[in-house]
């Protein structure tokens, strides 16, 4: 008499399937997201179109306001395209927020570097022109012309050009593309969008925080000088809170996965753009609403410190 003895043979599920709880079977795993409609991933989208929505009133604000001091103090028309980048800003927020495909995985990073890079510029730009405004070594005509010729607004182009280069570089020798995440979350394959190539990513963030950093450094040498509207305190402060946010980001970054990876990269764009938008823009905010007094040539003249505000009606 033969006695035959059979032995189950324990087969490795494939990296789409799950073993369930009795491990005799392999399920299809879920694919998954930051979706819209995850409370991660709605809370994210509200704040994202709330500050948007701000940054469009603050902008409306100021096109009503256009022929009042506070305005017109330091170049309104970088003012105008400061706050029309923050919008962009935090609308490509939104981008990160959804179904990834291959198309908005590199959308996302040219998308997000490049209103960064030019609202960053914009900013350079602004403490450059109060640089200019309070620097007694230079001939007093060279200085108006440089404010009237709108010298610092060239910076922004300049920038702007240095990042498309480094974008062109990236997307040329290793572009953003679609990736699955088969292990963060057991029974999940989490669509995210992989960097392609991580020193081009780190990259474009150093860029950025180079020029955070050269704003913050102009700014900061001026951000006591005595006059009515001069914004070198609020510039100085609002690229030291994005310094930090992306500084801080880095480790996080690296130390998440899946999900929670996006969304806090999505995080670090809302708040480093609400920095901006806060510091420069809702102190001037609250003096043309609640305020206007102060927002009058009378109060100016009446200043003992007043140069008279030389970049007041660029």
């Amino acid at each position: 008499m033969s006695i035959f003895f059979y032995m189950e043979k324990c087969i490795k599920c494939p990296e789409t399937h799950y073993a369930n709880t009795e491990r005799k079977h392999c399920l299809q795993k879920a694919v998954s997201f930051l979706d819209h409609k995850d409370p991660l991933g709605m809370s994210l989208t509200i704040i994202a179109l709330c500050f948007s929505v701000l940054t469009t009133v603050v902008l409306g604000l100021f096109v009503k306001h256009r022929d009042t001091p506070i305005v017109k103090a330091n170049n309104r028309t970088l003012s105008y395209s400061l706050l029309i980048t923050l919008t962009v800003c935090f609308l490509c927020s939104l981008l990160f927020i959804g179904c990834p495909n291959t198309a908005t995985c590199i959308l996302q990073q040219i998308t997000f570097g490049g209103a960064f890079t030019v609202a960053l510029a914009t900013v350079l730009a602004k403490a450059i022109t109060v640089l200019l405004a309070f620097k007694v070594t230079f001939p007093r005509k060279v200085v108006r012309w440089l404010i009237v010729s709108k010298a610092p607004n060239f910076i922004i182009p300049i920038c702007t050009l240095i990042h498309l280069v480094l974008c062109g570089i990236w997307l040329g020798t290793s572009p953003p593309f679609l990736d699955q995440d088969y292990h963060t979350e057991r029974g999940h394959i989490i669509l995210v969008c992989n960097k392609g190539s991580d020193f081009a990513f780190h990259g474009i963030l150093g860029y950025l925080c180079s020029l955070a950093l050269g704003s913050y450094t102009v700014a900061f040498m001026f951000r006591n000088l005595p006059d009515t509207f001069n914004e070198a305190k609020f510039l100085s402060f609002s690229m030291l809170v994005f310094f930090c946010v992306w500084l801080t980001f880095l480790p996080v970054y690296h130390s998440t996965k899946g999900k929670v990876m996006v969304a806090m990269e999505v995080f670090s764009i809302l708040a480093s753009s609400a920095a901006l938008l806060g510091f420069i823009f809702v102190p001037k905010c609250y003096i043309i609403l609640i305020r206007p007094d102060k927002n009058s040539v009378h109060h100016i003249r009446n200043r003992p410190h007043s140069r008279g505000n030389t970049f007041l009606k660029t």
